[in-house]
């Protein structure tokens, strides 16, 4: 398998535990006290009518969730989900602690690697930004990166065409409305050869992300019912802030976030059982109320509440490589090496958001290349230790240690080179350094992104598949835009 799991026991890799499986079910009966006694709003009545056949609580669009239903749905979502990638070759299993990680979507703006400058993002960025993570060799999936400023209607069609265009990793996709969701999820189709084919070997996963946990709107419940009857994998994410739809206390906070998630979980298996969900059941965003901006580095929603997910046994979907700078600084290093390293330690399966500055408004491809050589260090950490005769070598330690010369050792030139070996960073002595150009580390993605787009874009599909996508993607531009 091409991605091992790296954090399955205390024996082999460190991982850490933020709550104990007593607070985690402390969490979960309140969460199912308040489905049943608070309930929620649901604003599309294909989803209220489901609800009340299976027995729910309804008034009007006020729904209760009894906790037999939440627990009925707990037990037939997998707790594995295995993603492919456009050859349908398995590319990214989701489950257990296992990590993986990605881009996020739909930046406005870009820090320009050419100028230094913040601006608009273009499609054009969307294309090279693409590019440039599918070069990326620890970049385990992909999201549009950018909303491109010169798209006025389709935007998320004509991410979808880029993606399917110049990459053949996994794709994790937002659509905006209901339209153009239908015609996403055709080219997704048309790409892997049919609706079968993508049901039996899934490339994408539709991330829908709610703006209330307690209010669920009609554009969400609508795609996760399309969704599901596909059994497209979906990340149901309703957005809880706390102090602000949330109470302040992070416990409070942590059951809302879960109680909006449970319900996109119910309604998912109750379209079609079995259906893949991958959820971050107590993860809260938090405000910083003296500037009333939501950091995405230093604040505690990013990682927090994925042990829950684990007492689930359900895949969790995190957030890891986002920074709140402005400049690719210290501060943007420092977000994005404790984001991706905490996250990693906590066994978030989907860490996603790598390149993020600005609280999620602005992204940067130089930050993406330098956090791609920082989760190779992560990976290489995360790696358990190998001990038995070869590697205890204590022949070699007998017959070379008295004299101190281990260098001309077979055992050495055997092992030399299994140490983590860094694509960026400089361990040359100044000398060196100065000859090959004395370049700072920035300096060095800028030069290896600047080589990936320099060469002839790579177009993963069959001329006539990718020609099929396009017009898919016209057909979606022309209907919205009438």
């Amino acid at each position: 398998m091409r991605y091992p799991e790296m954090n399955v026991s205390a024996y082999a890799t460190p991982y850490y535990r933020e709550m104990t499986d007593e607070q985690c079910r402390l969490l979960h009966e309140a969460s199912l006290e308040v489905l049943e006694r608070t309930g929620v709003r649901l604003y599309y009545q294909p989803a209220i009518d489901l609800l009340k056949k299976a027995g729910c609580f309804v008034d009007g669009n006020h729904v209760r969730i009894p906790p037999r239903l939440v627990e009925w749905a707990l037990r037939t979502a997998p707790s594995w989900i295995m993603i492919y990638d456009r050859f349908g070759n398995p590319a990214m299993p989701l489950g257990g602690r296992i990590c993986t990680y990605g881009t996020g979507s739909d930046c406005l703006n870009i820090l320009d690697h050419r100028t230094g400058e913040r601006r608009k993002a273009k499609l054009q960025d969307v294309v090279d930004g693409i590019r440039v993570a599918d070069a990326m060799p620890n970049v385990d999936f992909i999201m549009s990166m950018f909303l491109p400023s010169d798209v006025p209607v389709a935007a998320d069609v004509r991410q979808m065409e880029i993606m399917l265009t110049y990459s053949a990793k996994p794709i994790c996709f937002v659509t905006y409305e209901w339209e153009g969701t239908p015609e996403v999820i055709e080219m997704l189709e048309t790409a892997v050869g049919g609706a079968d084919s993508l049901r039996a070997a899934p490339t994408a996963i539709l991330y829908l992300n709610p703006t209330d946990a307690f209010r669920h709107d009609e554009g969400s419940l609508r795609k996760l019912m399309y969704a599901a009857e596909r059994h497209l994998p979906t990340i149901y994410m309703p957005d809880v802030q706390r102090g602000m739809s949330a109470p302040m206390t992070l416990a409070g906070a942590m059951v809302c976030s879960n109680v909006g998630q449970l319900v996109g979980l119910v309604i998912a298996q109750l379209v079609s059982e079995g259906t893949p969900i991958i959820l971050s059941t107590a993860r809260p965003s938090y405000v910083d109320m003296r500037t009333m901006v939501m950091p995405y580095g230093t604040g505690t929603g990013g990682i927090s509440g994925i042990e829950l997910n684990h007492y689930y046994d359900l895949p969790a979907f995190s957030t890891g490589g986002a920074t709140d700078s402005k400049l690719l600084d210290e501060q943007a290093i420092f977000e994005a090496t404790m984001t991706l390293y905490g996250a990693t330690l906590r066994g978030g399966n989907m860490i996603h958001d790598m390149g993020y500055m600005e609280s999620g408004l602005t992204g940067s491809l130089e930050l993406l290349v330098i956090e791609d050589e920082i989760v190779s260090w992560i990976k290489a950490c995360m790696k358990g230790l190998e001990i038995n005769e070869e590697t205890l070598a204590l022949d070699v330690i007998h017959e070379h240690a008295l004299s101190g010369d281990f260098m001309r050792a077979k055992h050495t030139v055997r092992h030399v080179r299994e140490g983590w070996q860094p694509r960026l960073i400089d361990r040359q002595n100044y000398e060196q350094w100065k000859a090959s150009g004395g370049t700072s580390m920035r300096e060095r993605a800028r030069a290896k992104i600047e080589e990936i787009l320099a060469e002839e874009p790579r177009h993963v599909l069959p001329r006539d598949v990718e020609e099929r996508i396009k017009a898919i993607a016209e057909r979606a531009v022309s209907a919205q835009s009438r």
